[in-house]
């Protein structure tokens, strides 16, 4: 995420922390390179023009001139000039007074939207919300089909009429649906096209009158970059939206989009998509983006997602195994489990502060992780409680039923002992022990 920009404002800052006093030149030479990583990002060109404008503006001034840090300083103006783009804070959905409160989501078709309807449901039930999915997309043929697997797989009811190919129509039976079962969030997916027309936006005018929805949210495609600020734009002028969710962040390595669509539109980004899964939705937080784009990490982020997929009581538990000397493969194998929950591994390191740029030239195969799986999977009982049981002819049979090689099931059992042993020292607090060396963790690097 964000990476070529990343890199390329960390050329210019590195640039800039090597010099002991900053010049009015210096500062504008620096700024024409962040002008032409921001065009090479595909951020709109007004808004590169009003960024420069503000950050020349802070930056060229006595305090940040004369300062002993004078590289530290512009950083934290950046920083502070990106939240002004982005967003100040994370904007929540705002609720109804009145249940059901109804959300309309709209977009392009290819977007995601109507998978991120089922994200967007998913985190609403995790809040202890009741939401009801509506299949409101009566022009692609796969669409409902599309809701109604993913309420399925949520356990969530969905709302849909084949009957009929009034998406007005089924709207409101589905709020009176809603109100006889006691849904109080309503999830609207409605029709997209391949490129906004009149008749799109005729339908979603009708469909937003009947419905008087709490908010609209747009979703966008942040890897189509400025086509998914313009739609945004014409979306808003058009039928009016009240947030944006960004999809496809994971594989956004500009960051076009995001640092253009708010600025644009004048509306909130309010959640993006980092992956294909269900689960794979966050709150767009302009603070921690920041961060991001400027390789300082997102700790908050991280141990957010960490504490979703660990509870208090799971962690007592493995702590007190630790304690024990008894870590097994079993652990091992939930720990792996817990961790690819988290969300695609390159993302979740790079939140780490300094590690996006150690990992930067490291190739993560989320496949080693199905691996591990595989040959856990293929150890009885009895031998993932006790790895001293793995003989010779044991790993030649795990290997067979796990599509392995002897090779591959020897490497894992060495990792895990080398995991074993440093958690023994760490135990004793003998972490700082002359000679101890940090063991490969069985990482899918």
């Amino acid at each position: 995420m964000f990476e070529s920009l990343s890199d390329k404002l960390d050329a210019v800052f590195k640039k800039l922390k090597g010099r002991g006093l900053l010049k009015e030149d210096d500062v504008d030479a620096a700024l024409k390179e962040v002008r032409m990583a921001l065009l090479e990002a595909d951020v709109n060109f007004k808004v590169v023009k009003d960024f420069i404008a503000l950050i020349r503006e802070r930056a060229v001034g006595k305090e940040v001139l004369e300062s002993l840090t004078p590289g530290q300083q512009v950083i934290k103006i950046v920083h502070d000039a990106l939240c002004d783009f982005l967003g100040t804070v994370n904007s929540r959905i705002q609720l109804a007074p009145n249940p059901p409160t109804v959300i309309m989501m709209v977009g392009l078709q290819g977007s995601g939207k109507t998978t991120t309807t089922g994200k967007l449901a998913r985190v609403f039930r995790k809040e202890g919300r009741r939401p009801l999915l509506v299949a409101a997309d009566l022009q692609r043929p796969a669409a409902i089909d599309q809701l109604v697997t993913l309420g399925k797989q949520l356990d969530l009811p969905v709302y849909s009429d084949t009957g009929t190919k009034d998406p007005v129509a089924v709207c409101r039976e589905a709020l009176k649906k809603a109100r006889l079962d006691g849904r109080d969030v309503v999830l609207v997916d409605t029709a997209g096209r391949l490129h906004v027309d009149d008749e799109l936006m005729d339908q979603l005018r009708k469909v937003k009158e009947a419905v008087q929805p709490k908010e609209v949210l747009f979703v966008a495609d942040a890897m189509t970059g400025q086509d998914a600020v313009n739609s945004a734009k014409t979306f808003n002028e058009k039928i009016g939206i009240d947030g944006i969710i960004l999809t496809k962040m994971d594989g956004d390595a500009r960051g076009g989009a995001a640092l253009s669509v708010r600025h644009v539109t004048g509306r909130p980004i309010k959640y993006m998509g980092v992956g294909e899964k269900i689960d794979m939705l966050e709150p767009f937080h302009p603070d921690r983006i920041a961060k991001r784009i400027l390789g300082m990490g997102d700790v908050v982020t991280f141990i957010e997602q960490a504490q979703d997929a660990y509870d208090q009581k799971e962690a007592a538990k493995l702590a007190n195994r630790i304690m024990e000397d008894s870590f097994t493969f079993e652990d091992l194998r939930e720990q792996l489990k817990k961790l690819r929950n988290m969300g695609p591994l390159e993302n979740i390191l790079g939140m780490i502060p300094g590690m996006g740029k150690a990992i930067k030239d490291i190739k993560v195969d989320e496949k080693e992780f199905v691996r591990i799986d595989a040959i856990i999977n293929s150890m009885t009982n009895a031998e993932r409680r006790d790895h001293d049981l793995l003989n010779g002819s044991r790993r030649k049979r795990i290997a067979m039923g796990s599509g392995t090689t002897v090779a591959d099931v020897n490497r894992l059992v060495k990792q895990f002992l080398e995991m074993r042993k440093m958690m023994k020292m760490m135990k004793g607090g003998m972490g700082g022990k002359k000679g101890f060396r940090m063991p490969k963790f069985p990482m899918p690097f």
